[in-house]
């Protein structure tokens, strides 16, 4: 009973993964619909190429069966033939051209379109996605397995379907020359299939994890190498090296597995191979065959098995490219939480009003609330600053305002208004944000500063800068604002990054600012000049503060003291002290540093 089960459990799985492909297949053949007007010229090219290929036997038939019949060769005719010859392959080398060219330019469109919708995905994906994933293992799907995809789209169609033909126009010609010669030969073509079968079914399995696996190095390549500094800040190279080896001993396991199925595959195919020409010579001698169709039986049997090894080489294509499709599909089944809902309205005009509305945040159902009933009033040109304990909630409180996260009880409005219920796009126009981690994209400092507003002009680059403290360092280097900044701004301080920030901030011009530790990770004299600019950006706007720095906090309209189990206390900096609670212990506690302690 338990040999059964396992069996059982075996054949369940391989017809799942049947369904798994042909499922695939059938999502991948609408991406051809665009394009079919070239996929289906690139077909007729195939057709006629392949009939020109298959003309070639019934040419040297003719001639050899003359040159036997009389003894010698005939010039007139073997002119005759030349000329069709010439003539044949002359179609064929159009055609040819035409299968390279735009035969591989159709599976260029197909992986531009996949690429951009793969892309789009990527950007309309929440937070949680990029919290739960390695970028590295993304950029393999981005890449490596889209061109897997493209070579599939392109050279499977055209070889399986040069093979069908190729094997159903030599069975068609065969049988005129001799039905049980050819039933014969033939009769070995459904254990080709079937070996053919479970040698795919092996493979396929392999293809998946060595995909997986390859994600996997990438993704350890990308962590190690945008953090080089601090692993040679620890001298921690062989760590890193050791990492890397076992994952690429890993990946070579895999990569063995798999080339030993293909060498099992390739070698049956050549003791078939051997049978089939074995076949021929026997049959041809035992029906007594004139010699001109032997030597056509054999070269027919030479094509067919240049087409059965076709297959069997595409097939590992075949396997890769449906395999690529099926990790395409998981990224793009992933449903896209935040969105627009089907009435949502442009926020316009924006005050800057916003109500935290007894506010629940989790990042899974079966998390533990990290906000629980928070509520929060907040008018036009306040300023509220958050601090607490790490892990109370402050940078999640901060986030669920422009929908980095969506809540998960009660609500926030702004000017009334919910945020779900307004378009991102218009949501978040109307709210800067400065974090702790600056991120930089590779360019020149102007370019980082335009990602503001991306029509800015060069005098408003400069104004914003100006306004960001961040001039007098750019005019200081090289080529100014021409300058490049490093891969994330490497060739920057971290106070003059930060400045760069906020002066994109400035450009936008949003009413309401969310300032998530924008000083904490600086040195104290980088801190003061970055905090005065920041105190010019609040002038006017909404903001909400993540604080680190007291003088903030003194200068904030209201304060929450914010805990994992929820707002601990709240009011102006005067009336906390006065209130001789949790913020006085945390104040009397960073007099002597300036900074918040906990």
């Amino acid at each position: 009973m338990k040999e059964e089960s396992e069996k059982e459990k075996k054949t369940k799985k391989k017809d799942k993964e049947k369904g798994q492909t042909w499922a695939s297949i059938k999502r991948f053949i609408p991406y051809f619909k665009p394009y079919r007007k070239i996929f289906f010229k690139d077909l007729f090219c195939v057709f006629i190429a392949t009939l020109t290929e298959l003309a070639f036997p019934q040419m040297v038939r003719i001639v050899t069966g003359d040159a036997s019949q009389n003894g010698a060769i005939n010039l007139n005719l073997v002119l005759i033939v030349v000329g069709a010859l010439v003539a044949m392959r002359l179609l064929e080398v159009v055609c040819r051209y035409y299968m390279v060219k735009w035969g591989h330019m159709s599976g260029a469109y197909v992986e531009r379109d996949l690429r951009e919708n793969l892309f789009r995905h990527f950007q309309e994906l929440p937070h949680s996605f990029y919290d739960n994933n390695k970028i590295g293992t993304l950029m393999s799907r981005i890449s490596t397995d889209l061109f897997d995809i493209t070579e599939f789209a392109h050279h499977c169609p055209e070889e399986f379907f040069m093979a069908f033909i190729k094997i159903v126009g030599i069975f068609v010609i065969m049988m005129f020359f001799s039905v049980p010669v050819t039933l014969c030969i033939f009769a070995v073509l459904p254990f080709m299939i079937w070996f053919s079968v479970y040698y795919n079914g092996k493979m396929r399995s392999t293809f998946k994890k060595n995909r997986s696996q390859m994600g996997e190095l990438n993704a350890m390549v990308e962590d190690s190498l945008s953090g080089v500094r601090v692993v040679k800040s620890f001298a921690n190279e062989d760590v890193e090296q050791h990492k890397f080896a076992e994952g690429n001993i890993q990946f070579l396991k895999i990569k063995e597995e798999n080339y030993n199925y293909m060498a099992r595959y390739n070698c049956g195919l050549r003791i078939v191979d051997a049978l089939m020409y074995v076949m021929i010579l026997l049959l041809s001698a035992w029906f007594n065959l004139a010699p001109e169709i032997i030597v056509t039986y054999v070269l027919y049997a030479t094509t067919l098995l240049t087409s059965i090894k076709s297959i069997a080489d595409y097939t590992e294509q075949f396997q890769k490219g449906v395999t690529a499709f099926e990790r395409y599909s998981e990224i793009m089944d992933i449903p896209v939480d935040l969105c627009d809902s089907p009435d949502a309205v442009e926020l316009k005009d924006v005050q800057g009003e916003i109500l935290y509305d007894n506010v629940s945040f989790a990042y899974s159902k079966d998390d533990k609330d990290i906000l629980h009933n928070v509520s929060a009033d907040i008018k036009k040109g306040e300023v509220l600053a958050i601090v607490g304990p790490s892990g109370g909630g402050k940078s999640t409180f901060a986030s669920l305002l422009p929908r980095f996260y969506d809540v998960t009880g009660g609500k926030i409005t702004v000017d009334g208004k919910d945020v779900k219920d307004v378009t991102l796009k218009s949501l978040r126009q109307n709210i800067g944000v400065v974090q702790q981690d600056v991120y930089l994209f590779w360019g020149t400092i102007a370019d980082n500063i335009r990602y503001g507003r991306l029509d800015a002009t060069r005098e408003e680059i400069i104004a914003a800068a100006k306004l960001a403290g961040a001039d007098e360092f750019i005019e200081k280097m090289p080529d100014g604002y021409d300058s490049y900044v490093g891969e994330r701004g490497v060739k920057l301080s971290g106070g003059q990054k930060q400045r760069i920030s906020i002066a994109r901030v400035f450009l936008k011009n949003p009413p309401i600012l969310v300032l998530d530790e924008a000083t904490s990770a600086l040195d104290n004299e980088s801190e003061v000049i970055v905090q005065k600019s920041l105190d010019t950006l609040c002038k006017g706007r909404t903001t909400i503060v993540i604080a680190h720095r007291l003088s903030t906090i003194r200068n904030a309209t209201k304060i929450i003291v914010l805990t994992d189990k929820g707002i601990a206390e709240e009011g102006t900096h005067e009336q906390l002290i006065e209130k001789d609670g949790l913020y006085k212990k945390l104040y009397d506690l960073s007099t002597s540093t300036g900074n918040i302690c906990w």
